[in-house]
């Protein structure tokens, strides 16, 4: 007989930000916290999507949503730009009036775009700050001043691995993801007290549509593993990081990046 591993998780209630693409990271998060039982509100922003090679389907955020109901559990989404200041809180209220009260956050929406030294402008550095640094910080900020102390309360942010090696044609991105890390480890002492985790995953390369076979390749040869990530890679950690048996993780930047 197989056992299922119980996480701890039905009946919670999980916000999943940037969850627009069937092959992303945030679609891969959101179908294991409901896979655990954890009803899930999304959100997802097209016109970013619009920006990037890999782009998104009009439909593509609503078949997500869709296929998460198809799990068992509630879900429902919000298209949403997080550039906007009064989005989080917009955000909180209208996962309240659906599902109550918040208990799992996860930060996975982000703003990037290739630059360097010589590319950058005030936009650019701007844009990556509203979303990655500033939408962040205040979602986290109306998930702490609703949240009531009652065991399980979990905040996950995505980061990169700007700290492990120069990335120097992606300025402006690794610049504001250093500041999530800096803002996971304070955070996380700031809401001990009220039983809340704070953590962040850094999944390395993980394949989800915007790598070129050539980058694979050249990825591969380095990889000890042999391959580049998964976004399923990803939702490992931060399910556990979710779950009941995390309650004693906190302010940590876990690498999961098969040893690259």
């Amino acid at each position: 007989m197989v056992h299922m591993i119980d996480y701890g998780l039905s009946g919670k209630v999980a916000l999943v930000t940037g969850v627009s693409r069937h092959i992303g990271i945030g679609s891969a998060i959101a179908h294991s916290l409901a896979k655990a039982g954890a009803s899930v509100f999304t959100t997802y922003y097209r016109p970013y999507d619009e920006l990037m090679p890999w782009r998104s389907q009009a439909t593509e955020a609503e078949e997500i949503i869709e296929s998460l109901k198809l799990v068992g559990v509630k879900a429902e989404g919000f298209e949403a730009n997080l550039a906007e200041p009064d989005i989080p809180k917009q955000i909180f209220n209208r996962v309240e009036q659906s599902f109550g009260f918040v208990d799992i956050l996860v930060n996975n929406a982000t703003h990037d775009q290739q630059a360097n030294i010589y590319s950058l402008s005030a936009d650019l550095l701007d844009a990556h700050y509203a979303v990655n640094v500033r939408a962040t910080t205040l979602l986290c900020a109306e998930f702490a001043k609703r949240h009531d102390g009652r065991p399980g309360g979990r905040i996950i942010n995505l980061t990169s691995g700007q700290n492990l090696a120069p990335m120097p044609e992606n300025l402006a991105y690794a610049i504001t993801k250093g500041g999530i890390e800096a803002l996971t480890l304070s955070l996380s002492a700031n809401l001990a007290n009220k039983a809340i985790t704070v953590n962040a995953v850094d999944p390395g390369p993980t394949n989800t549509g915007w790598m070129s076979d050539e980058l694979i390749s050249e990825l591969e040869l380095k990889a000890p593993f042999g391959r580049v990530g998964t976004p399923e890679d990803t939702t490992r950690i931060v399910l556990f990081l979710a779950s009941s048996q995390a309650q004693w993780i906190t302010g940590q930047i876990i690498r999961s990046r098969g040893g690259q």
